[in-house]
Parts: structure tokens; C-alpha cells; sequence
């Protein structure tokens, strides 16, 4: 899945689901260069959501809409996948307390991170690290 959009600054930016390292991402290129990730696991034990963790944007890329727009697709790509959105991440949390009942209303399904969710972040940013 590659989406391709423009940011602020009217440059092409491409947006990419990453699931062949350690931690799966959905990132956002801007002229090819890596600007930064938005970090999930898919809960072996409860098929069918997906928790975000983690979303950075380099330095360098700041200012530019990427972090929204990286927010936004991975959103709207749970969406078409029919996965419920666990938002342990503070920028999808406040998204989804900003903007819900929009999410809710194109089809999306979100719930509040629970202990057994952070555990399993916890785990696996740690497993990554063995990797």
C-alpha cells in the first residue's frame, strides 16, 4: 500500500505500510528520503486491531503536515481494513479525541489502550531491540 499526497509545502509525499522489520510502520517519504513512522503492533491475541505506539517525524521534515498526514492515512487504512484503532500514541489519541465521532461516522472503530496493550508495546519494542 503506497499512498501518495502533497504537504504544506505543496512537495509529493508518499505513504507506505512497512511490515518487514521488527516493529511495523506506516512511513512518510518526502522526495524518497525517510521523514518518519507511525509504529503499531497487530495483537496476536486479538486479530483484527491494530495499536499505535510510536510516531516521529525527523527534525528536519518539521512543520510540514507530515505528522497528520501519516496519522490521518493509517487511519483511514485501518478503516478499508476493518481493524479496530487502539491509540496508545498521544498524537493518534488526541486525534481520535479530537476528531472520533468524524472517524466513527467513515466507518472506523477505535477503543481506549488497556494494561494487556501496553504490555504487549512494552514487549515488543523490547523484542525489536533483541532483533
Amino acid at each position: 500500500m503506497t499512498e501518495q499526497r502533497t504537504d504544506k509545502t505543496g512537495a509529493p509525499v508518499s505513504i507506505t505500510l512497512d511490515q518487514n522489520r521488527a516493529i511495523s510502520a506506516y512511513t512518510v517519504s518526502v522526495d524518497e528520503a525517510l521523514a518518519g513512522r507511525a509504529d503499531f503492533v497487530d495483537p496476536p491475541q486479538a486479530p483484527g486491531e491494530r495499536v499505535f505506539f510510536h510516531t516521529e517525524v525527523d527534525a528536519e521534515f518539521g512543520g510540514r503536515g507530515l505528522a497528520g498526514l501519516l496519522v490521518r492515512e493509517a487511519l483511514a487504512d485501518s478503516i478499508r481494513r476493518n481493524l479496530t484503532v487502539v491509540p496508545v500514541c498521544p498524537l493518534f489519541a488526541r486525534h481520535l479525541k479530537e476528531h472520533g465521532e468524524e472517524y466513527e461516522a467513515e466507518g472506523g472503530k477505535f477503543r481506549r489502550p488497556r494494561p494487556a496493550d501496553l504490555a504487549l508495546v512494552k514487549e515488543t519494542v523490547e523484542n525489536a531491540g533483541d532483533a
